[in-house]
């Protein structure tokens, strides 16, 4: 059986992939296919049911929940940290409500909590996350929101953090924040055996470092191999593996929040694979 998985072309979500492209993880019967793209692109793919399996952002997840469940691993999840607000000078949060912020996408987890964070709509505008921090860099933008590892490397751009949504998040809740999800789609058969599966690819890499890690550093772009560990270190962990309560209750709670906003039409179903 044929199973197409979208990940975002990134080295934590190509460390979680190691263990079944090396071949380390027997497939159960599945035959997979590995799509990386940019995690926008897989939002508005997922709207269309296009994959068997995709990374996904959590905001994005009330929008097809109809045709996907979550998987109970697989998340990015940030305790205590997660995407930042940068521009080129120091500011106040208060600033941030006065300017055009670059964001990676309207169906991006860090776009709807920074709106929860500020407390209204902003005025923005979408450029692919690998952008961004060139567009703060060069003056084209005051301020961008970063995902991904440009969480890591925008002071080396001469840029300075504004606002840490893990940081925020934290505060508000308590909670560490989730930010991606892995879906699969409802229709596909042995939806059982096919998440006992990439579970086992998230654990062999685990188990495996430093081979998942030579790897994941082909999706690392220009970022040195000690920084790429770093990022995937933040973001490949226990609650990647499985959420928890306290992860189960991040989402919950996350969504509730949203809900309230009235960011999405129809009541938000929390539903995992399994459960």
């Amino acid at each position: 059986m044929r199973i197409r998985i979208g990940h975002s072309a990134d080295p934590d979500d190509a460390f979680m992939a190691w263990g079944l492209v090396s071949g380390y993880v027997a497939p159960r019967g599945f035959e997979f296919e590995f799509v990386p793209e940019d995690i926008q692109v897989l939002n508005e793919w997922a709207l269309e049911g296009r994959l068997e399996v995709t990374a996904l952002s959590l905001a994005t997840y009330p929008l097809v929940q109809d045709d996907y469940a979550l998987l109970p691993h697989g998340a990015s999840i940030g305790s205590g940290y997660g995407p930042i607000v940068v521009a080129r000078r120091a500011m106040a949060l208060n600033d941030l409500r006065d300017l055009e912020i670059v964001v990676p996408g309207r169906l991006t987890t860090a776009y709807l909590v920074l709106g929860m964070a500020l407390g209204c709509r902003f005025s923005h505008r979408s450029l692919p996350f690998d952008r961004i921090l060139d567009e703060v860099k060069s003056g084209a933008a005051e301020a961008g929101l970063l995902i991904h590892e440009g969480q890591l490397t925008y002071a080396d751009e001469g840029l300075v953090k504004v606002l840490d949504l893990g940081e925020w998040w934290l505060l508000e809740t308590g909670l560490p924040l989730p930010l991606g999800v892995n879906v699969a789609r409802r229709d596909v058969p042995r939806l059982g055996d096919l998440s006992v599966v990439l579970r086992e690819s998230i654990e062999a890499g685990l188990a495996n470092r430093d081979q998942a890690m030579r790897y994941a550093l082909d999706f690392a772009r220009e970022l040195d191999s000690e920084t790429a560990d770093r990022f995937i270190g933040m973001y490949v962990n226990e609650l990647t593996c499985d959420y928890g309560d306290e992860g189960r209750h991040a989402v919950e709670e996350l969504l509730r929040r949203a809900e309230e906003t009235g960011a999405y039409e129809q009541p938000v179903r929390v539903e995992f694979v399994g459960s």
